[in-house]
């Protein structure tokens, strides 16, 4: 795309603190300042943290040059930005930073945080009543300590009116060109993504991590053993009555403590495992759709393709497309 003639930039503040992750700040300024090579002007960024040093340390030790620090006296804000980290439980001790958010807010265009930013956009009160995400392991966090914030936590972002939330780290840069792209239009946003070598628009979910890593482990060896049955039996009958007798426990038993102790039904769980088995099989081989169905426990095409919306958010079709390995 040819370059275009300066335009007045749209003013970003990019809000940091000791302990930030570094790409939830580098990753969405890198997409702004990519859009900037495209289109002359689009944005100003500003990176703020409150404290007397020039720099800020990030969780993995990296120095942030700071533009300006807190408080500092603002006009007018296109888009403000909460980024996350290590450092958010103790930026949430930190009520100047808290209060300086929530007064900057009425000023902003919108605004928007990446990871666990939306708990200070939470503790400022900007979240109320409205839905939002954040990583995927603190989602249930952010509902329990803030009931009056909807909480959708298989999304890599959430827009609610002016105000945009996204789930962890790399999120941030899917969060940087869904705003670039509301800004200026599909057309830049995809050559920004393509210098980037990212997708303009990420085919699923946060649900992209191991099912098996994301529940406890079970204190019970019978079960810790059916949940291996599970995992290398996938194309197997794995029905509550089917578990239960290879665990030795009644159908109501076995359904009962898998609950409590696996944190989610045998069922929801078995599917997890399948999908996730599945995923990998698109990934990494050229299998088709109805073998990998067959393969995984799904049965047929149409099961695997009503699993995938689910809990994906896609289709494997469009998984493949996106994730594949000889793409």
């Amino acid at each position: 795309m040819a370059a275009m003639q300066p335009i007045e930039p749209r003013s970003v503040v990019m809000v940091a603190y000791p302990g930030v992750q570094s790409l939830d700040v580098t990753g969405p300024l890198e997409v702004f300042a990519m859009a900037n090579r495209y289109r002359p002007g689009s944005y100003l960024t500003t990176l703020v943290a409150r404290g007397p040093s020039e720099t800020v340390r990030t969780s993995s030790g990296l120095g942030l040059v700071i533009d300006e620090p807190l408080p500092a006296g603002r006009g007018p804000i296109d888009t403000l930005v909460v980024a996350g980290g290590e450092g958010t439980r103790d930026a949430l001790d930190d009520t100047a930073l808290v209060d300086w958010i929530r007064d900057a807010a009425p000023r902003s265009r919108r605004v928007t945080s990446v990871c666990s930013g939306a708990f200070l956009l939470a503790a400022a009160g900007l979240l109320d009543g409205r839905r939002a995400t954040t990583h995927w392991s603190t989602c249930d966090l952010l509902a329990r300590l803030h009931p009056q914030v909807a909480v959708e936590g298989d999304r890599i972002y959430v827009r609610d009116g002016r105000v945009w939330t996204s789930a962890g780290v790399t999120a941030g840069m899917d969060l940087a060109l869904a705003l670039v792209e509301d800004d200026y239009g599909g057309a830049l946003a995809l050559e920004v993504a393509r210098q980037l070598v990212l997708f303009t628009q990420r085919g699923g979910g946060q649900s992209q991590f191991s099912a098996q890593l994301a529940v406890p482990r079970a204190e019970r060896r019978p079960l810790r053993e059916a949940l291996a049955h599970i995992a290398d039996n996938l194309d197997a009958d794995l029905s509550v009555p089917a578990l239960a007798r290879h665990a030795a426990m009644s159908p109501r038993t076995f359904a009962r403590t898998f609950r409590a102790e696996v944190g989610t039904t045998p069922a929801a769980y078995v599917q997890a495992v399948r999908v996730e088995a599945a995923r990998r099989l698109l990934e990494t081989t050229t299998d088709g759709t109805a073998e990998v169905a067959r393969t995984c426990g799904f049965g047929t095409v149409e099961t695997m393709h009503r699993a995938f919306r689910r809990t994906v958010h896609t289709t494997p079709g469009q998984y493949r497309r996106h994730f594949a390995a000889t793409a």
